[in-house]
């Protein structure tokens, strides 16, 4: 996956929580499109805590380095991808709601969905729940546990 986001406007910069929330979520991003090397591994200490929970409709995950085994495994069986925000993520009291896109190698759609975010209370994400909100072709959401 590489990196790549859509551009959007916003009416104003964010201030506060959500302005660290908005640099996390960019960390996030960055840390999906990045294969395995040491910025993936600095961008999952500095993004996540050590055992942050990924629930989604293929499965259970803890900790960062099952994450990047997922985006890894993705990557080798479906190709090249890269995920990119839909839109700006919206944030508010220590949570924060990112819809994404997941584009192949040639640029093609494979799926839609949105991540919902907890932060602790140093801003580190330690809990996502994610939804598709367009599955790929084929999806099978009984084939998982």
């Amino acid at each position: 996956m590489t990196d790549a986001m859509t551009e959007t406007t916003r009416t104003a910069p964010p201030t506060g929580e959500a302005a660290d929330a908005f640099a996390q979520m960019e960390r996030y991003t960055r840390f999906w499109n990045t294969g395995p090397d040491d910025e993936r591994a600095r961008l999952a200490s500095a993004v996540f805590t050590d055992e942050v929970e990924y629930r989604a409709p293929v499965g259970f995950l803890r900790g960062a380095a099952a994450l990047a085994d997922f985006r890894d495994q993705f990557v080798s069986h479906a190709g090249p991808a890269t995920v990119r925000r839909r839109e700006e993520p919206e944030v508010h009291h220590g949570r924060a709601r990112l819809r994404w896109e997941i584009l192949t190698g040639d640029g093609t759609s494979f799926a839609t969905g949105t991540d919902v975010i907890e932060f602790d209370e140093d801003g580190r994400i330690r809990a996502i729940s994610a939804f598709l909100d367009r599955a790929p072709a084929g999806f099978d959401p009984t084939a998982h546990d």
